[in-house]
């Protein structure tokens, strides 16, 4: 899935975004076509955000204006292991939603040797993550896994994927069919 870049104004004040703000972006689910759609908006203008959509997540970040010659395409791609620094980054606020995307993207990333497990906090509460390539350390709120987390996911997830194609009835077997036949 591609996402449209960083924007470089805020998209309720239109105000240009300074090096070092702190620029909310939610990916929103819109129209008939169910698009995915990124707004940044300052962090004092969240207030005044009214997406028309269903938002999948937001995050929190310092701006930092592109690099001249920085290839912005390469960025764009939304992976599970980009989607995971976006939303564990220690300056995101924690929301339901993302808190439950984190805790299950750090599964997925931690089967796939993206992470590496390094035990619990100090206080239990978080389990804590080396991220293979940067070395830095993630720590993602425990939680249960029960049936209604995954659900949640399950509907996350398809908001940010689009809904799974249904699997076509598989045609009955030649052996089946030429023993009914004799």
């Amino acid at each position: 899935m591609h996402l449209q870049p960083l924007a470089t104004t805020c998209f309720v004040s239109g105000e240009p975004f300074a090096e070092g703000a702190r620029v909310a972006s939610y990916l929103v689910r819109v129209g008939a076509a169910l698009e995915i759609v990124r707004h940044d908006v300052l962090e004092a203008h969240t207030a005044g955000f009214a997406p028309e959509g269903f938002v999948a997540c937001s995050w929190v970040q310092a701006y930092k204006p592109r690099r001249a010659g920085e290839n912005a395409d390469r960025a764009l791609k939304l992976t599970a292991e980009n989607l995971f620094v976006a939303l564990a980054d220690p300056t995101t606020e924690p929301t339901p939603e993302n808190t439950r995307l984190v805790q299950f993207l750090a599964l997925m990333l931690e089967r796939k040797r993206v992470l590496r497990p390094r035990g619990l906090s100090a206080d239990g509460a978080r389990h804590r993550y080396e991220h293979a390539k940067s070395k830095a350390i993630f720590e993602v709120p425990v939680g249960e896994l029960t049936p209604e987390f995954f659900v949640a996911v399950q509907e996350q997830l398809s908001v940010l994927v689009g809904e799974p194609k249904p699997k076509a009835e598989a045609p009955a077997a030649p052996a089946a069919e030429a023993a009914t036949a004799s």
